[in-house]
């Protein structure tokens, strides 16, 4: 099953030549979470080679255009596609306004798969297929949330237990799905016996916000983390005043919650792509791990599981 993340905008506030409005479709085991479609999200997609059918989950994290203007042209798709699945659509509760009108932003034959998720308080969570969707709050000049998703531990067999045990062929699949066994002997192994525990994967969204306690929530531990980072140090002063992180503090959180790769995003216009290695090396100050500067059109994949 594919785990990555399909970048399709990365340019904050303005668009520029190369840089697209927001815009990522974490693609995880057949659900696709679209977060923060922007305007132009609709073209994005076809030249990335994803389509209206590939979404399951429409994830805004506040009502600011770059996040949110793509909304309509997503909508009409799904609608024209004839997409059949479900899409849930999660978004501030407090943007409810907003939603109504980029949902219904122009006349078209309607569809009734999208059903509204709207998100509010400390944490929300939904499930999600395999994962769950935890919503957190961030801090933004407007009510602004962070998404996360997360599998759920498992365990993994050892080959030299099973075979200790005397567990194979379907018996090691009932083993899988009953927690236990019963041998022609009589006695009775448990899946602990001939398993580790297999921590599950997790990845994280966070845009535009100050450093806050859900920041951190939301990036713990996380396998991929995508953050904004607007801004270089010396502009921190004014990320600060309009709600914004510097690459050094995506760096920071990454850091301080163990992140396993680190993705780069949301870009102001005034730096263009000579400025990566800046955004790299302040990150890199900060966090020892892999850190990668989105560009539009690529794709990140989700670590490998850990050994």
């Amino acid at each position: 099953m594919t785990r990555e993340l399909v970048v399709l905008g990365t340019a904050s506030a303005v668009p520029t030549r190369h840089r697209n409005h927001n815009g990522y479709l974490l693609m995880w085991d057949g659900q696709g979470f679209l977060f923060d479609p922007g305007e132009g999200t609709q073209r994005q997609m076809t030249m990335a080679g994803v389509s209206a059918h590939d979404v399951t989950w429409i994830c805004v994290t506040h009502f600011h255009g770059d996040h949110c203007l793509g909304v309509p042209g997503v909508v009409q798709r799904i609608a024209r596609d004839k997409v059949g699945h479900a899409v849930q659509a999660a978004y501030p509760a407090s943007g409810e306004e907003y939603w109504r009108r980029l949902r219904h932003a122009a006349v078209f034959a309607d569809t009734s798969v999208i059903t509204r998720r709207p998100v509010a308080g400390d944490v929300t969570r939904f499930p999600a297929g395999p994962v769950t969707l935890t919503a957190r709050p961030l801090s933004h000049p407007v009510e602004s949330y962070g998404y996360r998703v997360d599998e759920p531990d498992g365990r993994r067999m050892v080959p030299g237990e099973l075979t200790r045990h005397g567990i194979a062929g379907p018996m090691i699949g009932e083993l899988q799905r009953e927690g236990s066994v019963t041998l022609d002997d009589g006695s009775v192994v448990s899946l602990e016996d001939c398993s580790v525990p297999r921590p599950g994967q997790s990845a994280a969204f966070v845009m535009d916000t100050r450093l806050c306690d859900g920041v951190y929530a939301l990036a713990e531990g996380v396998d991929l983390l995508v953050i904004e980072s607007t801004f270089l140090s010396e502009e921190a002063a004014l990320a600060a005043e309009y709600g914004h992180l510097t690459a050094a503090q995506a760096g920071q959180v990454a850091q301080a919650c163990g992140v396993r790769r680190l993705v780069l995003t949301h870009f102001s216009e005034r730096y263009s792509f000579a400025d990566e290695p800046r955004f790299i090396g302040e990150a890199a100050k900060e966090f020892d791990g892999e850190i990668v500067t989105a560009r539009d059109l690529t794709r990140v994949p989700v670590p490998r599981r850990r050994p």
